[in-house]
């Protein structure tokens, strides 16, 4: 049925990520054509705990359930946020995913046959989680001999948690969505490249190759921004917030080689990683990785882009997930900031928009 409704008044949503440094909140809106930024909020961890406030290890927590809660309902109160409608960023840690190959087969009978191959590489029963899926295309497939499917489960536990932290916080929960997913959306868009997107968290860091818009590869390892200011903070004997403030202001473009010699070999490290995962990728698919972006909330640390093109011997680009939006101008310098912190809340609440 025409909903007339529509024509009127924007489809809003509101896109949270709860990582472990901090509490990220978007409320989109889209009207027609024209998607815009209505709002935004950021708490940082250290405001509401002494722990980080996801670690992947701690589930059915009431406590910290509430206290998130809290901390978003603060968030919304102090934006003036409205929306009720929220999806939820699934942090990569507290996810599982892999891919397989399955036999063409009818469209009907496809779930039973993922669910059946994906008991053997998830470690959990398959009962305890919940699997979201991705066909993907590829030039076996045209050839009638195989689909491939990218799978990512997800423990029913931490689903409760967000349903429980979505109630407790007054709003209504539309979806959840792994992070890998909607960071995918948020930053490679329209792009039908090979694209590494290298994802460097605090926690942990996530390399996923897309190839023409579709995720096919997907790989955590630890190697994160924390462990950059942890290790500058011991080897120079300063305190962490000044560690942090050299890793962000100076980074690898800082005069002082006592930062560089600590700085450089940390960044090879993740720089060999993503040489390995490209390889890999065009060992068995014939393609070769076009572009690396980088995002999450070390991705604009000053000489990183420039050090990990040498490196890698690619374009190497640090995407706008706010570029495709509408805001005020006077916030552009903010919204430039704030991209590679706020790339799985924009990605989540783009799905909400697009349905």
């Amino acid at each position: 049925m025409f909903n007339f409704l529509k024509m009127i008044f924007p489809k809003k949503i509101i896109g949270i990520d709860i990582g472990t440094s901090s509490i990220k909140i978007v409320e989109l809106s889209r009207w027609g054509k024209t998607q815009t930024l209505e709002n935004y909020g950021e708490i940082k961890s250290s405001v509401i705990s002494s722990e980080p406030l996801l670690d992947g290890k701690t589930t059915n927590n009431v406590a910290l359930n509430n206290l998130l809660a809290a901390a978003i309902k603060e968030i919304l109160s102090r934006a003036r946020i409205k929306t009720k409608a929220v999806i939820f960023s699934i942090p990569d840690f507290s996810t599982f995913y892999t891919s397989f190959d399955i036999p063409p087969m009818p469209e009907k009978e496809v779930a039973n046959a993922i669910y059946y191959n994906a008991s053997q590489y998830i470690t959990l029963p398959i009962s305890e989680v919940t699997l979201d899926w991705r066909l993907i295309p590829n030039a076996a497939s045209l050839n009638n001999a195989s689909m491939k499917v990218f799978i990512v489960a997800i423990p029913n536990q931490v689903i409760e948690d967000y349903k429980a932290i979505a109630k407790n916080a007054g709003l209504e929960l539309y979806a959840l969505e792994a992070e890998v997913f909607g960071i995918t959306k948020a930053l490679v868009k329209t792009s039908r490249k090979t694209i590494c997107l290298v994802d460097m968290g605090i926690q942990s860091s996530t390399v996923s190759i897309i190839n023409q818009g579709l995720l096919k590869r997907s790989y955590s390892f630890n190697f994160n921004g924390d462990q950059l200011t942890k290790i500058l903070s011991s080897e120079l004997k300063i305190s962490y917030s000044e560690a942090e403030e050299i890793k962000s202001k100076e980074g690898l473009d800082s005069t002082r080689p006592e930062v560089t010699k600590i700085l450089y070999p940390l960044i090879e490290a993740i720089i060999t990683e993503v040489k390995n995962i490209s390889d890999e990728f065009f060992q068995s698919e014939r393609k070769q990785v076009e572009e690396v972006y980088l995002t999450g909330g070390t991705a604009n640390m000053p000489g990183l882009k420039e050090y990990f093109a040498k490196g890698i011997q690619k374009q190497v680009s640090v995407p706008n997930c706010f570029s495709d939006f509408s805001y005020p101008a006077g916030l552009k310098e903010t919204v430039n900031e704030m991209s590679g912190r706020f790339s799985a809340a924009v990605g989540v609440a783009l799905d909400g928009l697009e349905i």
